[in-house]
C-alpha cells in the first residue's frame, strides 16, 4: 500500500501566504542613490554618478574629457572629482549592502521539510514534517523597520561622504593653484635676483662696488634659486594631490590650471544663526540620530525576544502500516533554563547609551566647528582684503616713487633691487591670505553641511579688482 503525499488545505494556505509575503520586499531601481544625487545637485550644484556599466564609464570619460579641454575652474575640479574619484565610487557600494540587508529583513525565512521512511518487519513508517521559524515571522515587521532606518542612515552617510570628497577636491584645487602662482612669482624673483647679481659682478670688476655689497647680491640670488626649487616641488606636490582627489591618471593628468586664484569677492554676506542651520543641515547629525533610533528599536526587539530565541512551528503528516495516517503539528521552543536573556538586553542598553552619547558628541563638535570655521572665514576675508586694498597698493606706490627717482638719477639701480626684495614678502603674504580665505570658505561650507545659508544682508566692501567668485559665495 503506497501512501498519498497530497498536502492538506492548511499546508497549501501556508505555502501561498509565505509566497505572497516573500515577494513584498524588493530592491529599488536606484539602490538609494537618489539621496546622493539630490544632495549633490541641491547643495553644491554638481552631478553625482554611480558607475555600474560600461555605458556609464564611457559617459563619464566623455564628460571628463570635455571638462579637461579648458583650464580647470574650481567648479570643474569638483565635478570631475564626483565623476572619477574611485574612493567615492567604492563608498556607493555601502548603499547596495544596506539595501540587501533591508530586503533580507523583509523576507520570510525559508521553510524546512523533513522526510523519513523506516521499515521494520511488516511495519512501514513514513514521516513528513513541514516547519517554519515563527519567531522570525513575528519579529519581521520590527526587524524591517530597523533595517529601513539603517538603510536611510547609510544613504545620509554616503551623501555626506560625497560632500567630503567635494570639499577635499576644492581644497586641493585652491592649494594647487596657489602653489603654482607662488612658483611663478618665485621664478620672477629669481630672474630679478640673477640680473642684480650679474650687474653687481660687473660693477665689482670695474671697482665701483664693494665686496660686501657684491656678497649680499650673490646671497640674495642663491636664496632665490633655492626658493624656486622649493616652490616648484610644492607646486608639483599640490598638483598631484589635486590629481588624486579628481581620480585622474595617464593623459588625463596633463590638465591646465589657471595662473592665479579667483579674486576676492566684492562683498562678504552677513550670516546668522549658523549653529541652528548646521543642526538642521548636516547629514552626519541626521545619520547619527537615525542610528540612535535604530538602536532603540533593536533594544525593543532584544527585550521582546529575551526569553524565547527559538520558536518553530511544524506540520506533520505521518503514516504507518499499523496505525494508518496521522496528521498534527509540533512546536519547538527554546527553554530559558540557563540563559534568561539578561546579557543580551544589557548589551543592547549599553549600545543605546553609547549611540545617544555619540549623537550628543557629534552635535557639540559640529557647533564648535561652525564657530571656528566662521571666525576663520571672517578674519580670512578681512585679512585678504587688507592685503589687496592696503599692503599691496602701498608697496606699489613705493616702487613707483623709487622708479621716478631712478629716472631722475636720484637713486641707484641697487636701491630698486632692494625695494623689489622687500616686495617679495608682501606679495607672498597676499597670495597666502587669498588662499586662506578660499580654504576658510570651504571649511565653513563643510561645517554647515555642504553649503552656506542664503544671506539676509550683505556688507558692501570697496574693491580695486574685478570680483570673480561672488556668485559662488552667495549661491552656495
Amino acid at each position: 500500500m503506497r501512501p498519498r503525499l497530497l498536502p492538506s488545505a492548511g499546508a497549501v494556505s501556508i505555502a501561498i501566504a509565505v509566497s505572497w509575503l516573500a515577494g513584498c520586499t524588493t530592491f529599488s531601481k536606484d539602490g538609494g542613490f537618489d539621496t546622493v544625487s539630490t544632495v549633490a545637485s541641491a547643495r553644491i550644484g554638481k552631478d553625482a554618478v554611480s558607475i555600474k556599466t560600461d555605458e556609464d564609464r564611457n559617459t563619464v570619460a566623455s564628460r571628463t574629457q570635455a571638462l579637461l579641454a579648458t583650464p580647470l575652474s574650481m567648479d570643474d575640479a569638483l565635478q570631475i572629482a564626483l565623476l572619477n574619484n574611485r574612493g567615492l565610487q567604492a563608498s556607493y557600494g555601502e548603499l547596495g549592502i544596506a539595501e540587501a540587508d533591508l530586503v533580507q529583513a523583509g523576507r520570510l525565512p525559508n521553510p524546512g521539510f523533513s522526510f523519513s521512511r523506516t521499515h521494520g518487519g511488516d511495519d512501514l513508517s513514513i514521516s513528513r514534517t513541514f516547519t517554519l521559524g515563527m519567531l522570525r515571522v513575528l519579529t519581521m515587521p520590527l526587524a524591517t523597520r530597523i533595517e529601513s532606518r539603517r538603510f536611510e542612515q547609510t544613504r545620509l552617510l554616503t551623501a555626506d561622504a560625497m560632500l567630503k570628497v567635494a570639499a577635499d577636491a576644492r581644497r586641493a584645487y585652491i592649494l594647487a593653484v596657489a602653489a603654482g602662482q607662488s612658483a611663478m612669482y618665485a621664478e620672477q624673483v629669481k630672474d630679478a635676483a640673477e640680473a642684480g647679481a650679474d650687474l653687481a659682478s660687473r660693477m665689482q670688476q670695474a671697482g665701483h662696488f664693494s665686496k660686501l655689497d657684491y656678497a649680499r647680491e650673490q646671497a640674495f640670488y642663491a636664496e632665490a634659486m633655492a626658493q624656486v626649487g622649493r616652490a616648484r616641488q610644492q607646486s608639483v606636490s599640490a598638483r598631484e594631490k589635486l590629481t588624486r582627489a579628481m581620480g585622474l591618471w595617464g593623459s588625463q593628468a596633463q590638465y591646465t590650471l589657471p595662473e592665479r586664484l579667483p579674486d576676492l569677492p566684492a562683498t562678504r554676506p552677513e550670516l546668522h544663526d549658523l549653529e541652528t542651520f548646521a543642526m538642521k543641515n548636516r547629514l552626519d547629525i541626521q545619520a547619527a540620530k537615525l542610528q540612535t533610533q535604530s538602536v532603540a528599536s533593536a533594544l525593543g526587539l532584544s527585550k521582546a525576544t529575551r526569553f524565547i530565541n527559538v520558536l518553530d512551528v511544524g506540520y506533520q503528516n505521518n503514516f504507518t502500516t499499523s496505525d494508518g495516517r496521522q496528521q498534527g503539528y509540533e512546536i519547538s521552543v527554546e527553554i530559558p533554563l540557563f540563559d534568561w536573556g539578561s546579557a543580551k538586553v544589557a548589551r543592547a542598553e549599553a549600545i543605546y547609551l553609547q549611540s545617544a552619547n555619540r549623537v550628543a558628541e557629534t552635535a557639540i563638535n559640529a557647533r564648535s566647528e561652525v564657530r571656528e570655521s566662521y571666525s576663520a572665514y571672517v578674519s580670512g576675508y578681512d585679512l585678504a582684503k587688507h592685503y589687496r586694498d592696503e599692503v599691496v597698493p602701498v608697496r606699489k606706490t613705493i616702487s613707483d616713487e623709487l622708479l621716478l627717482r631712478y629716472n631722475g638719477m636720484l637713486v641707484s639701480v641697487f636701491e630698486l633691487l632692494a625695494d623689489s626684495r622687500e616686495q617679495i614678502g608682501a606679495v607672498n603674504s597676499a597670495i597666502d591670505a587669498l588662499k586662506d580665505y578660499w580654504l576658510a570658505q570651504t571649511d565653513l561650507q563643510q561645517a554647515l553641511g555642504g553649503r552656506l545659508p542664503v544671506a539676509t544682508s550683505a556688507t558692501p566692501l570697496a574693491s580695486t579688482t574685478q570680483p570673480a567668485s561672488s556668485t559662488e559665495l552667495e549661491g552656495q
